[in-house]
């Protein structure tokens, strides 16, 4: 039977437990709930194998990496070559010499009549005619023309042939050179008689007295509407005594006239001249 202090205290049977009891309980449980993981040994690389990295550090191992570089190396030079190469065969032109083009000649009778010299001299003098027919109009006219008022100058310009060289000295009658230009026009006239030469005096045109006085004389240069030329006071590059050549020059040298002298020898005169009248 159980006493009163059993009964408080509670009998060590059945509700006493101890400390050490407690604690290999506690562990047991955290055991159970976290096992301890087992330790396996790692798996060591083959002593010989290659991972990547030399697996000698030693003067045998840095030798043979040497190697390795060195044969890279080769190879890749090897390469860039063989692209450079490839390269240049793409970009090369490709020409035949002068033996190659005869024999081509000769094997090809339409390529032998091409090259032909008096075929290509037939073919270029043709050429240069349609060159020069271009260039060319019919109208003749072989005099110096005088305008008398603003109305004949617009005219003479605005409804003239487009290929027609129009030249127009403005001019005062009391002054020397205006006078020595006239006379000079006069003979260019017949010269280039496919260019129109024009005469006005400055105070029928309409400029101003200033002009007059120190502007003259004064070539203007059209073509096709639109002016391509302007000279004034002319005398200050001539002089105050000049000719028909000096003036035939000044305008040929400032590209307003044709140059007589480099007429091409393929086309011959009567050649342009029967042209014309055909």
């Amino acid at each position: 039977m159980a006493s009163l202090e059993d009964k408080i205290l509670g009998e060590k049977m059945h509700n006493y437990c101890s400390s050490s009891e407690e604690s290999d309980g506690e562990d047991s449980d955290a055991d159970s709930e976290n096992p301890k993981p087992t330790h396996t040994a790692a798996a060591l690389p083959e002593p010989n194998k290659w991972e990547g990295t030399s697996t000698n550090t030693g003067p045998k191992g840095v030798i043979k990496d040497w190697q390795r570089y060195k044969q890279l190396e080769t190879e890749k030079r090897t390469d860039c070559e063989k692209e450079r190469i490839e390269l240049a065969k793409k970009l090369t032109l490709t020409v035949q010499s002068a033996l190659e083009e005869e024999r081509q000649a000769l094997d090809d009778p339409e390529l032998a009549e091409l090259l032909d010299d008096e075929f290509l001299l037939t073919y270029q003098k043709q050429r240069m005619q349609e060159m020069l027919k271009q260039n060319q109009h019919n109208l003749k006219f072989g005099e110096l023309i005088f305008l008398s008022n603003g109305e004949e100058y617009l005219d003479a310009i605005d409804k003239e042939h487009k290929n027609v060289t129009i030249v127009i000295h403005i001019y005062e009658e009391n002054v020397t050179p205006c006078r020595i230009m006239n006379t000079c026009l006069r003979e260019l006239s017949k010269v280039y008689n496919n260019v129109k030469f024009c005469a006005i005096i400055g105070s029928c045109a309409g400029l101003s007295r200033d002009f007059k006085i120190k502007g003259v004389p004064a070539l203007l240069i059209y073509k096709a509407g639109q002016i391509v030329g302007n000279f004034i006071r002319l005398s200050d590059d001539l002089g105050d005594d000049f000719c028909a050549e000096d003036v035939q020059g000044f305008l040929v040298e400032h590209g307003m006239l044709e140059d007589k002298t480099c007429t091409p020898l393929i086309v011959k005169p009567g050649d342009t001249q029967r042209d014309d009248s055909d």
